[in-house]
């Protein structure tokens, strides 16, 4: 299971897309509110407690100083993937992705790109699938169905 969390409901429609791609590769998701700055008792609690509930992977998305998936990371012991997210309040996002990007020895936020959340759940899926074969073959299956959009469109633009 891949918990995906996020620090306001605002920054939903970016995340959103890794409930999409995890949901069509068949793996659960826990979905959260968490902030770094308002619920830091929670955040303490998810982080420390996130893999006694069955979570493999965290997904964490958030928008300006961006301190959730840092903070997550630095208290869990599994794998984080941080989104940052172009937020209203965000100069332009680079204070997000900066924020998520340069953390420090020993404690690693594997990071994509700007609103990528995308990219973030096919990474979680594959992490998972490193040691799930049935999870590793769906994702075999989503990269060919990649490759014959490409080629399909490819085609049509020579029609």
């Amino acid at each position: 299971m891949v918990g995906i969390i996020m620090g306001s409901t605002s920054d939903m429609p970016v995340m959103q897309s890794a409930i999409d791609v995890l949901k069509q590769l068949g793996i659960e998701t826990e979905v959260d509110i968490v902030s770094a700055h308002r619920t830091p008792d929670k955040l303490f609690d998810y982080g420390k407690n996130a893999h006694e509930r069955g979570i493999q992977v965290i997904i964490a998305g958030a928008g300006g100083a961006a301190h959730l998936p840092g903070m997550i990371a630095s208290l869990s012991p599994l794998p984080v993937i941080g989104v940052p997210v172009k937020s209203r309040n965000s100069i332009d996002g680079w204070d997000s992705v900066l924020s998520i990007l340069q953390m420090p020895g020993g404690v690693p936020v594997a990071t994509v790109a700007l609103d990528g959340a995308q990219n973030a759940g096919i990474l979680a899926a594959q992490i998972l699938g490193a040691s799930d074969k049935a999870v590793r073959d769906r994702i075999l299956a989503f990269k060919e169905g990649l490759k014959e959009k490409v080629i399909a469109g490819a085609a049509s633009l020579k029609k």
